[in-house]
């Protein structure tokens, strides 16, 4: 089965871009995947094609038209009815691996990328359209986080990767970042690779990255560690158990 994507955006030809290479551009040639990027622009109605207009309220900047928007919108449906809808906004739910996962695992996805000042709140109120952020940054446009999202998809699609198990070790996998990796040469700089790592024993080997996995998580990342060592921690009612 493919996974069918659709891109509704003002800058179709920023699509597929960096997608149309590497192991993402493979799969899009073998047909794992399909990309449809559809102008915005094509469902306004007056004779300028007008996409937006000044914040109601006053203020900086212009707002995309939610009519325009819902127009986009209901043809992407039409099209794909089973594919969810996410627009790109800082405003929105931080984007998470297991989100992706769950895209990935799904028929494909609809993407709406803002510009400007961003959307008509109403068109969140008036269609099934779920808020995604890639984080906290403001980008110009919805079309690199698009492209950022899509990339994490795409590499999850069943023969992407290759071996199955290519993706099951990396970072946010397991709630923890992944463990550090080396290669050849065997010192550089005076820096060597850890003994263990040479050593040929495998238990000491998943010993250490799990060791490190946690480590590097609970010092760089002590919001995911929270969320990782706190799920164990909470007896069974849900109340957090004191050191």
């Amino acid at each position: 089965m493919t996974f069918a994507v659709t891109v509704l955006t003002l800058y179709p030809e920023m699509f597929p871009g960096p997608l149309g290479v590497s192991l993402a551009g493979r799969a899009l040639g073998e047909g794992a995947w399909s990309i449809e990027a559809v102008q915005i622009r094509d469902f306004a109605k007056d004779k300028h094609h007008t996409v937006d207009d000044t914040p109601a309220g006053g203020g900086a900047g212009m707002v995309l038209k939610v009519d325009v928007l819902a127009a986009a919108v209901d043809h992407a449906v039409a099209e794909h009815p089973d594919c969810p809808v996410l627009a790109m906004t800082p405003r929105g739910a931080p984007l998470t691996q297991a989100r992706v996962r769950e895209l990935a695992a799904g028929p494909g996805v609809t993407i709406l990328c803002g510009r400007f000042e961003g959307f008509d709140e109403r068109i969140f109120e008036g269609r099934p359209v779920e808020e995604v952020s890639l984080g906290d940054i403001v980008l110009s446009g919805g079309e690199p986080a698009a492209i950022a999202l899509l990339d994490a998809c795409i590499r999850l699609l069943p023969g992407v990767m290759g071996a199955p198990s290519s993706g099951a070790e990396e970072s946010f996998e397991e709630g923890l970042l992944e463990y550090p990796h080396y290669t050849r040469p065997q010192e550089w700089e005076g820096r060597t690779i850890p003994e263990v790592l040479r050593s040929g024993d495998h238990a000491r080997i998943a010993a250490w990255r799990k060791a490190m996995s946690e480590s590097d998580t609970r010092s760089r990342r002590p919001d995911l560690w929270e969320r990782h060592g706190g799920a164990r921690v909470k007896p069974a009612s849900g109340a957090r158990r004191k050191d």
